[in-house]
């Protein structure tokens, strides 16, 4: 049997995913002029979740227009093709190769790209129903929020006509609004935490919607045989509840989308799910950087162009560093169950400009106490905190990370009396 022959290529930076944070780095990549950007997207058009987000608001941080999100999937399509990047849809990266290399599935046959720098940008997917634990029968119906929008504003398809929507979270919202275009009002909206993970001045937009809120819920089970036919569960008084339903949309506990980078080199961050980076994005293999939602799910379209932008600068200044620049690395971990994550993991120096300005922690659960940083066996920064897990919290890198600490920092919390 003959070997199987692969096309060689070359660019300068090769962008893994053709999202909002791709699509903006490669813009700003071409107008800082680093080279040839190929942006590698495995579905048929670019654009990212956006694409699916028939309704408001995007655009209006980055273009000062208030967009539909196709719209604003297309614009950012347009303006990174325009400035000359290179945009290869249906090309699926099959794996990560020490350096720098790729290995691509394209139209027109197997591939290797051989790229200075790799970016990687595949972002997030929601939790399936096996990992959110959900019981019961396996019926048509059970779909996700991405799945949804698909099917609405894609394909015209009406998938069932009072869902209960598992999950609280923004994107939960945005499941409403898709049901509202569609012509559908929710059965219920249900959470396993005491509250709902979003904001509670989004609370009176159920009531406005005249959706049912459930929280605290337990033993969540799905019934149906062929067609979903009731969502039943334990409130938090205890008491047994059955909603009558014909679908279950279930929304939000992101996670990056990293089976590619699971079966690499490179290392990944048992919190985040995504890669170990350093401050300018830089991976485990230098030649590799990430941004957007893989490094922590998940933020919003507007703060995933930002960062696209921002690590632009990191990687064309990388481009231009010496091949001998080898910096001090400092390791950043936590030690307290109710940390689920920090980012950067690691911290190189001396701080190279355009780096990440803060830190980012997520959390599994309500925490009140005191967010601690020690190194050395001291401690070297502190900060009352009160938050939920869903919030975003951030701290100035600049204010933990002082050119006297050469230690390795963890965070820590100290709980209120």
């Amino acid at each position: 049997m003959a070997a199987e022959t692969f096309t060689e290529t070359s660019c300068t930076v090769a962008i893994v995913g053709g999202g909002t944070s791709g699509l903006a780095l490669a813009a700003e990549l071409m107008r800082l002029k680093v080279g040839r950007v190929v942006v590698l997207e495995r579905e048929p058009n670019s654009g990212g979740i956006p694409r699916h987000c028939g309704h408001y608001p995007f655009g209006v941080y980055e273009y000062k227009r208030l967009m539909k999100g196709p719209d604003y999937a297309r614009k950012n399509t347009d303006v990174a093709a325009d400035l000359g990047a290179v945009i290869r849809t249906g090309t699926t990266v099959t794996a990560l190769r020490p350096g720098g290399t790729l290995e691509l599935t394209t139209p027109g046959g197997r591939e290797v790209l051989h790229a200075d720098r790799v970016v990687l940008c595949t972002g997030v997917r929601e939790s399936s129903r096996a990992q959110r634990f959900i019981n019961g029968d396996r019926p048509y119906g059970v779909i996700s929020t991405g799945a949804l929008q698909s099917l609405a504003y894609l394909e015209h398809i009406r998938p069932f006509t009072r869902p209960v929507i598992f999950g609280s979270e923004l994107v939960s919202f945005s499941a409403i609004q898709t049901c509202a275009h569609l012509g559908i009002k929710p059965a219920a909206l249900v959470e396993e935490e005491d509250h709902v993970r979003v904001r509670a001045l989004l609370t009176p937009y159920l009531i406005a919607k005249r959706v049912p809120l459930f929280t605290g819920i337990r033993q969540p089970t799905i019934i149906g045989s062929d067609q979903v036919e009731a969502f039943e569960f334990s409130d938090k008084n205890g008491r047994y509840r059955r909603i009558e339903t014909d679908g279950i949309i279930i929304s939000g506990r992101f996670r990056p989308e990293a089976a590619l980078l699971k079966a690499s080199h490179l290392a990944v961050d048992r919190g985040t799910g995504g890669p170990v980076v350093d401050q300018s994005g830089r991976c485990s293999d230098p030649a590799y950087f990430a941004t957007g939602n893989i490094l922590r799910p998940a933020e919003t379209s507007a703060f995933c162009w930002q960062e696209g932008v921002d690590t632009a600068a990191r990687v064309a200044n990388d481009l231009e560093t010496s091949p001998s620049y080898a910096p001090n690395v400092i390791s950043v971990t936590h030690d307290d169950p109710a940390i689920r994550f920090v980012v950067p993991q690691r911290i190189a120096t001396p701080l190279p400009p355009h780096g990440m300005t803060n830190f980012y922690l997520g959390l599994t659960k309500e925490v009140r106490g005191v967010l601690e940083a020690r190194a050395g066996g001291k401690t070297v920064w502190e900060k009352p905190i009160k938050s939920q897990p869903i919030r975003r919290l951030q701290f100035p890198l600049s204010e933990i990370v002082k050119p006297d600490v050469a230690d390795d920092i963890t965070f820590t919390l100290r709980k209120s009396k």
